[in-house]
């Protein structure tokens, strides 16, 4: 397959509707057979740009909408499709006739052109009369839908009943923010520049912003980073203003030995050090995965930050701890992400309620790993994106119960909304 200015697949060209279309197809495709959006997404890596930014899209689109389009099929068609790329362009082209109805003509031919690149074009007619008919019978599947919860709150069932249970009053808002893109929000490095003066660099490029926070701003639009002034020069990073509390919550003091135990890809362990200013922190940020440490070495690199970063398994204290004890910890924890689901869609589809128990069990074997490593006095700040109870709140008051030195001397909910992503905070503090 080409890959350049002209590249084309079969009959389409690469910068058709019906070449992102198969491209998002097969990206989904491989999603629903397990794999995360962001490994699914690398089968693009080869492709012209212009196809690339469609077919990402339309996947994250889709994704957003769990169930949605799932359900529409399950009405046109009289069996199960068992060619998975097939269905997932189905779904694809829903997403589009649903959001760009202005062009549904277009829609119908490109997503059949498509489908004659997947199984030897044998489903051609099949995708042409399953969509011909979407749109003859719209009017009465959307009304089908609103009745049909999965379907209408784009989330699994289980999911939805955790929601409801722990978030009684806010848990429509939550899913809303989770079926929407979430916002862009930046992280001002105060060590190279003031907020205000980056605040007036973006103005001054045309890109408007509001600040939040003590050092964030927040974009009215999303954009590329390499539209963001002083970017490469480290001026800036892109980091939720959630996840920007982290660093302020913990606030060592100048001097501090500070451990991040689970840090990749490096933004919380950047801020931290970025709020220390001329001061100095002793800093040892871990990951488990080699390649993700990696990215917090090129990460601090940009930044013009000095920390020690090893990969290694925080569970595994021998074989990374030198005896040394620590004046702060960052204990953010693997969870479910369900705070970060307008981020990562594809959480909504591979993610399992069972899931919630093993990480939970996780996130206690990983708090009772760090705390002995703590001075007395010190502080260990566990962090989750996640809103799930199981994780949070009840994970804390386990560990106060298993271990009597430690004081909950802090604790924070933040929940999805259209201004920020879904964290949980409890500040520790050893007796």
């Amino acid at each position: 397959m080409q890959t350049g200015g002209n590249a084309s697949h079969g009959a389409l060209a690469a910068d058709s509707l019906g070449y992102s279309l198969l491209l998002a197809a097969r990206v989904l495709a491989r999603v629903h057979d397990g794999k995360s959006l962001n490994e699914a997404l690398c089968l693009l890596a080869d492709e012209p740009a212009v196809a690339r930014a469609a077919a990402q899209d339309i996947a994250y689109g889709v994704l957003r909408r769990y169930g949605r389009g799932e359900f529409i099929l399950g009405r046109l068609m009289t069996r199960p499709l068992t060619h998975a790329e097939t269905q997932a362009l189905l779904l694809a082209a829903l997403y589009r006739l649903e959001t760009r109805p202005e062009a549904e003509p277009m829609v119908v031919d490109q997503a059949v052109k498509a489908s004659g690149e997947l199984s030897g074009g044998s489903l051609k007619g099949m995708v042409n009369g399953v969509l011909r008919n979407f749109l003859r019978q719209r009017e009465r599947l959307l009304d089908e839908l609103q009745r049909d919860e999965i379907a209408y709150f784009q989330h699994p069932a289980w999911w939805l009943s955790r929601l409801r249970r722990a978030y009684p009053e806010d848990w429509q808002g939550i899913v809303a923010a989770d079926n929407n893109p979430p916002p862009m929000t930046l992280r001002v490095n105060t060590r190279k520049i003031r907020v205000d003066d980056y605040l007036g660099k973006l103005q001054a490029t045309g890109i408007e912003a509001k600040a939040v926070g003590s050092v964030g701003l927040r974009l009215e639009k999303p954009v590329p980073v390499d539209r963001l002034p002083g970017f490469a020069e480290g001026w800036v990073s892109v980091q939720d203003a959630g996840a920007q509390r982290a660093a302020e919550l913990l606030d060592p003091a100048p001097g501090d030995r500070v451990l991040d135990a689970c840090a990749a890809p490096g933004g919380k362990t950047a801020h931290l050090l970025e709020r220390a200013g001329a001061d100095v922190l002793d800093m040892l940020a871990l990951d488990i995965d080699a390649a993700r440490a990696l990215r917090i070495g090129s990460n601090l690199k940009r930044l013009g930050l000095t920390a020690e970063v090893r990969a290694a398994d925080c569970l595994a204290v021998g074989e990374w701890w030198d005896g040394r004890l620590f004046d702060a910890i960052l204990a953010d924890a693997p969870c479910s992400a369900s705070g970060v689901a307008s981020r990562h869609p594809d959480i909504k589809t591979l993610r399992r309620e069972s899931d919630i128990r093993k990480l939970a069990h996780a996130q206690s074997a990983i708090l009772d790993a760090l705390w002995p490593l703590l001075k007395s006095g010190g502080k260990l700040l566990y962090a989750t994106c996640s809103v799930f109870v199981e994780e949070n709140v009840a994970q804390i008051d386990a560990f106060l119960v298993r271990c009597p030195d430690a004081r909950r001397i802090g604790q924070e909910q933040w929940l999805p909304n259209d201004k920020n992503d879904g964290f949980y905070y409890a500040l520790l503090r050893k007796a």
